[in-house]
């Protein structure tokens, strides 16, 4: 690591003063998006979309370029790939409509409510127990750990296939997220590690059913 851990945090600590109270809009927009995806709205899957995206474009422009960069050369690649992926939800979900949502009580959506619940309630918790603080920790929605959870959990309850190269930037990141668990002692960073391999096996899976599930239909209706 290009940096100490005392650094890290330091950069979490004067990014939360900086932004405030941008970590309860982030709150508002997740629950917002959380809701609808349990409401029938026809604009539910451009919606939840749009805050996904938002959140990635928040992340690699105001956390990655102009805090992050100040201890991490690397911080720039960060995020110029986190407003990519923004980019993309912006195009595939706002634009293009691909993505819908709907929960169903099956065991992948299930999955999905457990990664929604660990980045939005368990994920400062945990931070809490190992003596990390508001003010000096990630906060969800507006860092990228917690947002990549989300991100995964809200995915897996998809109505229709994910396209594939969604996956790739927050997979790729999950994996980086195992660093600082393990760099930076940030115990909570290991659900990202499994949220993010889970959550893209799982994505594979569920793509596959709802193929399968169009197939039949398209079928019957023949």
């Amino acid at each position: 690591m290009p940096f100490t851990v005392e650094q890290f945090f330091n950069v979490f600590g004067s990014y939360n003063t900086a932004i405030w109270p941008a970590q309860l809009v982030a709150y508002i927009l997740g629950i917002a998006a959380v809701a609808l995806v349990f409401r029938d709205t026809p604009a539910r899957g451009r919606i939840v979309t749009c805050i996904l995206a938002f959140s990635w474009l928040w992340m690699g422009v105001f956390y990655h370029l102009v805090h992050f960069s100040r201890i991490n050369q690397a911080a720039p690649i960060f995020g110029a790939a986190f407003v990519i992926q923004g980019i993309l939800f912006v195009v595939a979900g706002c634009v293009l409509s691909k993505l819908r949502f709907r929960f169903v009580p099956r065991p992948i959506p299930i999955v999905g409510v457990v990664f929604v619940l660990y980045a939005m309630v368990l994920y400062p918790l945990i931070g809490m127990i190992f003596g990390h603080t508001y003010t000096r920790s990630p906060v969800f929605g507006v860092a990228p750990c917690p947002s990549t959870i989300f991100t995964f959990g809200i995915l897996l309850w998809v109505s229709r296939p994910v396209p594939l190269y969604l996956l790739i930037i927050p997979l790729l990141w999950s994996l980086v997220g195992v660093l600082a668990a393990v760099n930076l002692h940030v115990p909570q960073d290991y659900g990202l590690g499994i949220a993010g391999i889970l959550g893209t096996v799982f994505l594979i899976i569920r793509n596959r059913e709802l193929k399968k599930e169009a197939q039949i239909m398209v079928s019957g209706g023949a």
